[in-house]
């Protein structure tokens, strides 16, 4: 990305389409301005649908461009052959899948990138008025982090990512530095809700660490 503070307009399909199916969203209103930046952590903090479309769209043009693209890093990170992607919401398809060890895989690679370190590693962000009459800051956090932070781990955890549908249950890929100096990452699936998801990650860490 060459500028995370360019401005960009979210558009009313990705709004739509948040809404129709139900999908979590980082509070946008329809042809809302924002910039870049503030659609990283939209998408990450409260996996927003509406702002991954919109990030989806400002980068590749299209959602089925950004797939594309998202198919091809697979491919760069060696585990194309047990995952694929078919959209950008992390929406229940078929053909929408990864292993618990592909998810490790890409946070480690996320972790690695600098930005989208700073953007797991948030607990809490506040994206800014966007400058219309009415408008008014959004406060998005990514409550897995704000919900562990005070447990016992071993250590810390630095980074998380959730996700749920339905026929995956309460998910979630977490990166920690413990407290022998180790660096690990923890990824579960199938939890009966977001707090047994936080305390299967603790459960974890303890016992392994």
């Amino acid at each position: 990305v060459s500028d995370l503070d360019e401005q960009v307009t979210v558009p009313q399909e990705a709004i739509d389409y948040a809404y129709e199916t139900g999908c979590s969203t980082a509070g946008y209103e329809p042809e809302e301005v924002t910039t870049v930046r503030d659609l990283f952590y939209g998408t990450i903090l409260p996996s927003g649908a509406d702002a991954a479309l919109a990030l989806a769209e400002y980068t590749a043009g299209s959602e089925e461009m950004f797939v594309k693209m998202m198919n091809k890093k697979l491919e760069e990170l060696g585990i194309s052959d047990t995952a694929h992607f078919t959209n950008v919401v992390g929406a229940y398809d078929e053909d929408h899948y990864c292993t618990a060890l592909d998810m490790a895989t890409i946070l480690r690679a996320a972790i690695d990138n600098e930005l989208c370190r700073e953007v797991l590693s948030c607990h809490y962000y506040e994206v800014p008025p966007s400058g219309g009459e009415d408008s008014e800051s959004i406060g998005i956090s990514n409550w897995f982090l704000r919900r562990i932070e005070d447990k016992d781990t071993h250590g810390e955890v630095v980074c998380a990512k959730t996700g749920y549908v339905g026929e995956a249950g309460f998910c979630c890929a977490s990166y920690q530095e413990s407290d022998d100096g180790g660096r690990y990452i923890c990824v579960t699936a199938d939890g009966a809700g977001i707090w047994p998801c936080i305390y299967d990650h603790v459960n974890i860490y303890t016992a392994f660490m």
